[in-house]
Order: C-alpha cells, then sequence, then structure tokens
C-alpha cells in the first residue's frame, strides 16, 4: 500500500496471457471458417508497468477496465496500489472542471438558488477531505504549520480565488469544502449504538459479535473476496467519506432542487482504497433515493484524490500549494440552517491522542461503556507487536464487562480472521469438527474470539500511513529536508512520527490547557470524548426530516461475498450481447 498509481503511469488495458478474470465486453466478431476457435479457458492478463505482454499479440481487442470491474472481481491483490485506475485521479478533477461553466448559488430571500442549470453539464462543485490528509500536508510544509493551517492552504487552493480559479477554460472552483470529521462523530455515535444498544443502533440487520470496523475499504475489500464468513461481523455503518457523500448528495438535492448528478463531490482521503470504495454499487443513489438496492446509479462521492494527488493537481495548475495563504477562508452558507452548523462548526476540536490516528472508533466505544459504569477503569494489554491491543473495561469490583481490540496491518488482520473461522463438520463418523473451534481454549478462557469489539485497518500504524500520503522519498520530501541519500526505513519512521504529531497539532495550544483533558467524559449529559451523542442524533433525524429519507438507508450499508469466476463457462454470443445491453448507459 506505499504505491500511488494514476492513469497518467498505468497501461490499463487488457492483452491476451494470465491473471484477470475480466473478459472482453466486446460484441462478437464474426470468426472466419479457416480460424481456429479461441481456447475456451484463455485468460487475461493485467499489464501494471506499461511494459510488453509476457503472451504472444492477439488479434482479440483490448478492453479498458475500471474501478467498478476490480472491485467486482476476487482475482487480483486487494491491495489498491495494483489496481487500475481509470476514472479517479487529479487530472479526471481538472477534466470536469473544464467540461463547462459551474454551477452558481444565488442568494434569494428564502435562502439559495441555482443558476446555470440550461447547461446540461454544468455542475455544483463541492468537496471533502480528512484530518489526515491536512497532517501529512502539515508535515510536508514544516516550519511549525498545524493541521488546521495545512486545511486553510488546501481550502484556498481548491474553494479560493487564487487556487483553482486561476486557470482552465471556466476558472471553476469548488463551493464548498468540509471537513469529513463531522461525519466522523456521527459515525462514532452510530456504531456505539450499534456494539452497545441505543436509539436505532444498527438498524435492521445488526452484526454479529465480535462487530468488526468496516470504515478501512482494503480490509472490507479482502474480507469480502477472501473471508466471507466475517462479513456478518463487520460494522453496518457507512464510513465517514461514504455518510458524508450521502448527506451532501442528499441535503444538496433536495434542498437547492437539483438533481443528485449535478452535484460533483470530490473526497480527498490519504487511503488509496478509497477509490475503491467510492466506486461500490451499495453507495449510490439507488440505495438512497429507489427500492433500497444497491445499483448503478449516482455515486454519492464521484471521485477520490489522495494527499500526493493534492500536489499533483496544484502543479498541473501552475500552482504553488506551499505559497496558499493560511488564513481563514469564508465559504458560503450551507443552505440549511443546521447542517450548516453541524459542517462549519464555530469551534474546531483538536484530536485526542489516545483516540489514535485512524477516527477513534474503538476508544469511542470503550469511553461509552465506561461511562455507563461509573468507577469502571479502561485496561491495556499489548500485544504480539504494536499493531495488536487488547482493551477491557473492568468495575471497581474487578469485574470484565466488555473486552476488545485493535488490530492494525494485513499480517495480524490474517490471524485474526483465522480466529473467526467457524469448525468445519468431519465427515468422518464420530469425529470431532476441525478448525477455529477445536482449539482448546486459554486457561480460564472459553473457546474462540472473547471481544465484543475490534478496530481493524489495513495499514501498519493506522490511517496516517495510508498509502496515498506522502512519504518520506517523495522527491518534495527529499528536496525540502535535503536527503543526500534514498530514505531508509528509519527515516519513514521518524516521518510518520512527525505526521502524527501534525495531526494531533491545533492552532493554539493554549487552548487546550495541559490540566484541561481532551477525553471528557458526562454520561449524565450523554457527552463520550467530547462528543453529544444526543446532538448527533438530533442532526440525524433532522438530516432524515428534510430528506424524506429513512435514517435506515442513509447511515447504513452492506456487503456481499466476491466469488471468482475464474476457470468457468464462458457466456454464448447471444448472453454476452444481452449482458452488454443490459450495461449500456449504467457504467461510469
Amino acid at each position: 500500500m506505499s504505491a500511488i498509481l494514476s492513469v497518467d503511469d498505468l497501461n490499463d488495458f487488457i492483452s491476451p496471457g494470465v491473471a484477470c478474470i475480466k473478459p472482453i465486453e466486446t460484441l462478437p466478431v464474426p470468426v472466419p471458417s479457416d480460424v481456429p476457435p479461441p481456447n475456451a479457458l484463455d485468460e487475461h492478463e493485467v499489464i501494471l508497468d506499461g511494459g510488453p505482454s509476457s503472451s504472444s499479440p492477439s488479434s482479440q481487442p483490448a478492453a479498458q477496465i475500471s474501478l467498478t470491474d476490480c472491485l467486482a472481481c476476487s482475482g487480483c491483490v486487494t491491495s489498491a496500489e495494483a489496481v487500475l485506475v481509470s476514472l479517479q485521479s487529479h487530472n479526471e478533477v481538472l477534466s470536469v472542471l473544464d467540461a463547462a461553466p459551474s454551477l452558481h448559488l444565488v442568494k434569494t430571500t428564502n435562502g439559495y438558488t441555482v443558476d446555470g442549470l440550461q447547461d446540461k453539464n454544468a455542475k455544483l462543485f463541492v468537496a471533502s477531505i480528512s484530518p489526515q490528509t491536512r497532517a501529512s500536508l502539515a508535515a510536508t510544509c514544516g516550519g511549525g504549520i498545524t493541521e488546521r493551517q495545512a486545511g486553510r492552504m488546501i481550502e484556498h487552493l481548491f474553494v479560493g480565488p487564487n487556487g483553482l480559479r486561476t486557470g482552465g477554460q471556466y476558472a471553476n472552483g469548488f463551493t464548498w469544502m468540509v471537513d469529513t470529521n463531522t461525519a466522523r462523530e456521527a459515525c462514532l455515535v452510530l456504531g456505539a449504538d450499534e456494539v452497545l444498544g441505543g436509539a436505532g443502533g444498527g438498524g435492521d440487520s445488526k452484526p454479529a459479535t465480535p462487530v468488526l470496523t468496516s470504515s478501512c475499504p482494503g480490509w472490507v475489500c479482502y474480507a469480502e473476496k477472501t473471508h466471507p464468513y466475517v462479513l456478518p461481523h463487520l460494522s453496518r455503518v457507512k464510513s465517514p467519506q461514504a455518510l458524508m457523500g450521502t448527506l451532501l448528495k442528499t441535503t444538496l438535492s433536495k434542498t437547492l432542487g437539483i438533481s443528485p448528478d449535478r452535484i460533483w463531490h470530490l473526497a480527498i482521503m490519504p487511503c488509496f482504497d478509497k477509490k475503491l470504495e467510492a466506486s461500490r454499487e451499495e453507495l449510490t443513489d439507488s440505495v438512497w433515493g429507489g427500492d433500497g438496492k444497491p445499483g448503478r446509479g449516482v455515486r454519492d462521492v464521484d471521485c477520490v484524490i489522495t494527499s500526493k494527488e493534492i500536489l499533483m493537481l496544484a502543479a498541473s495548475r501552475g500552482i504553488n500549494i506551499f505559497d496558499m495563504s493560511t488564513t481563514p477562508l469564508s465559504q458560503p452558507l450551507f443552505p440549511d440552517p443546521s447542517l450548516q452548523d453541524f459542517l462549519f462548526p464555530p469551534s474546531e476540536r483538536r484530536q485526542s491522542r489516545a483516540a489514535g490516528t485512524s477516527g477513534g472508533n474503538l476508544h469511542y466505544v470503550l469511553h461509552d461503556v465506561r461511562s455507563r459504569h461509573p468507577g469502571s477503569q479502561i485496561q491495556t494489554v499489548r500485544g504480539r507487536n504494536a499493531d495488536v491491543v487488547e482493551y477491557a473495561v473492568t468495575t471497581a469490583s474487578g469485574e470484565t464487562v466488555f473486552k476488545a481490540a485493535r488490530y492494525y496491518g494485513f499480517r495480524n488482520i490474517q490471524n485474526l480472521v483465522r480466529k473467526l473461522k467457524p469448525a468445519k463438520a468431519s465427515r468422518m463418523p464420530g469425529s470431532k469438527p476441525f478448525g477455529s473451534a477445536r482449539r482448546p481454549a486459554a486457561a480460564g478462557k472459553p473457546a474462540g474470539l472473547e471481544y465484543a469489539y475490534v478496530e481493524v485497518m489495513a495499514c501498519p500504524g493506522g490511517c496516517t500511513n495510508g498509502g496515498g500520503q506522502i512519504k518520506v522519498d517523495d522527491q518534495v520530501i527529499v528536496d525540502r529536508k535535503g536527503f543526500t541519500t534514498k530514505p531508509g526505513p528509519q527515516e519513514q519512521k521518524e516521518w510518520l512520527a512527525e505526521v502524527d504529531e501534525a495531526y494531533f497539532s491545533a492552532d493554539e495550544p493554549d487552548l487546550a490547557s495541559a490540566d484541561q483533558p481532551m477525553d471528557t467524559d458526562d454520561a449524565t449529559a450523554g457527552v463520550i470524548d467530547g462528543i453529544s451523542a444526543s446532538k448527533v442524533r438530533d442532526i440525524l433525524a433532522h438530516w432524515s426530516r428534510i430528506t424524506g429519507i429513512s435514517l435506515q438507508k442513509l447511515v447504513y450499508t452492506s456487503y456481499r461475498e466476491v466469488i471468482s469466476d475464474v476457470g468457468k463457462g464462458q457466456a454464448t454470443d447471444t448472453e454476452r450481447v444481452v449482458q452488454l445491453a443490459g450495461k449500456i448507459g449504467g457504467g461510469w
């Protein structure tokens, strides 16, 4: 997950060979009678390095592969660095910005209306950005630049008059840039309700215990393709990126009276796998605007770029992002006043160090449990490495009321899923089942996995170490730090520490006094780790009310097993024509 790929440095066409399940989707071509029929077992090779195919040329036409195709395939690695990206890149952002004049907000006595709808290609541009991305840029800037200041620089690039608006055919820019931290707080409340029980916790389909976090798309893809037996354990709550996409598309389309496809949402993330998440059919308007079933509708997130691609985007417009202002930028008011206060809060909360760099799902749940048991304590036990940690909430009498864990990195995830693998019945009469369930339990412990909740992330160290983050061996860091030799693992470790420090930074350190802990719990007021669950629930109920869409469709998602079709019989020409006809106009 250390590399970044874009359509510029990939040959994203399939040539005859091996490895790719995706068939060549072209109408059947008449074959001369003297040509032998093709081998029914022919497969196709994905060329990742732009080099020649390992097989001989073929008369078969090339087929382009998209993220949707890769997501529906179980034959490739799940790491996003090996997936062909044909639709989501910084070049795609520039292409869409330059396609037509953007839609403009017009202030009226009743709020806002939209001007420019007569041009069918015109769109309203809105962006969301993660705190990990801001931290990556802050560390790159150096000189004491905080995460919040780096965020303002990015806002000036996308929204301000001296950023993207200075170039392009139509001088387009983004109307709003919102912080995914606001959606994160909603996800934390929803996730805790799902695990511990609460107002509507879990929706119609509650996950099995232990509940596993699902905000990491690399982990979700891995589970769907290789370990479908863990899918019943995945949290149904959308990730902050997905929840923010749904919120923006639904509320803007309803309040401004425009169709969702006229709203173009860009997400800026630390993780390359987030591009895959945006391509999921479960995260489209076919779910919240239709019958609730996944389909190829209008995506909640139209495009995802990573922290590195911000630098590429700025350079493509001839802009030095490090020259951007760090002063606050005024953005138009959001059409709904309540959501304006939610998306653009008057004061910024500093990230809690105890919550970690991946959103704090586990941290919030643990503190919620502790608030429900006055006098209880959270005990921590480090596992076999720094990315495995076990937690227990114990009462004053020593009783353990809740157990949870953190598993980061695929090496540790593999150990986790092995523990969840169900036992298989033996075919031998009288024999015991074999598998994980037959493993003997440790002294004093029940058999099987005893956690109630597990925070799972694919990247070692968490989301600040995402594959799309700026790395120490990237040229921009080599130049700014003056390295004379190629940085190694130790330099990368030190660099990640700088990014983590930026993630927890604040504009004015004196706002958070040393004797005023950031982790504030007030069970009577319903405040956990400084987040008011009641206020979040009120906002969610308001969102459902103004859009007329049930909260079940808005905040929860679903997963499905991805089954390989390698070696299966090929469809007939007639079946292929029918399949193609059904896909016309439905792709991305």
